[in-house]
């Protein structure tokens, strides 16, 4: 759903309607009752989407997922590949990167020695989303 709203460029506001109105059957009632419940006016996006994981993603596959954000490494990755499920994982592991200090920690964790040498001496304190722009060279070894 992202995607599509980066495509007809929805804006943070207007994110929650748009992907209410594609609810159908028992979600689409499990909405009505979040939105009836809600006092602080129009959910956000991202409460949306807290919300509806809560709900409709298993927690055995949450554990799962969680596992694989924790043991992620770069390994035969480029790192724009290894950003992409870096951020893929850490969208779902939200209890793992609360700051932007842990998800730089654990970002730079996993990437290749030679790679995480020249990052961690950075001392980047936000997540580093510009960097695959500068090792976009580095190719799967």
């Amino acid at each position: 759903m992202e995607k599509t709203f980066i495509l007809i460029q929805v804006s943070d506001d207007s994110k929650t309607d748009y992907a209410s109105y594609f609810l159908k059957g028992e979600a689409n009632y499990w909405w009505e009752s979040i939105r009836a419940l809600e006092e602080e006016g129009p959910v956000s996006w991202t409460k949306f989407t807290k919300l509806f994981l809560e709900k409709y993603f298993p927690y055995c596959l949450q554990n799962q997922l969680e596992v694989e954000y924790l043991e992620l490494k770069q390994g035969e990755k480029s790192l724009s590949e290894y950003e992409a499920k870096f951020t893929e994982l850490a969208r779902l592991a939200p209890g793992y990167v609360s700051t932007e200090i842990q998800k730089v920690k654990r970002f730079q964790q996993g990437l290749k020695p030679e790679i995480r040498s020249g990052v961690v001496a950075l001392q980047l304190k936000i997540y580093p989303s510009k960097l695959k722009g500068r090792y976009s060279g580095q190719r799967r070894r």
